[in-house]
């Protein structure tokens, strides 16, 4: 597979990576050909180390998930820490 890439900095910041690549869909079924169509997949990376977000959005969600599950658990057992 070819693929080719390009870099730059945008409004934000953020480093944006651009990859042209290809996408291939096979129908389902017997005897049907593959569905072939070029694609641009962007990333981004953001370089924020002073922000004070650690770990990004999933740990943040996780940290939430795991406060209401203590909750929870609080709640039912009567606690109330």
């Amino acid at each position: 597979m070819n693929t080719k890439g390009t870099e730059r900095v945008n409004e934000e910041g953020a480093i944006e990576t651009k990859v042209d690549t290809i996408d291939i869909q096979s129908p389902p079924g017997e005897n049907k050909e593959p569905k072939v169509e070029n694609v641009g997949v962007v990333h981004l990376t953001h370089d924020r180390p002073n922000t004070g977000n650690k770990g990004g959005v999933l740990a943040g969600a996780a940290e939430a998930a795991t406060k209401a599950v203590q909750a929870v658990k609080d709640s039912m057992s009567g606690s109330n820490k």
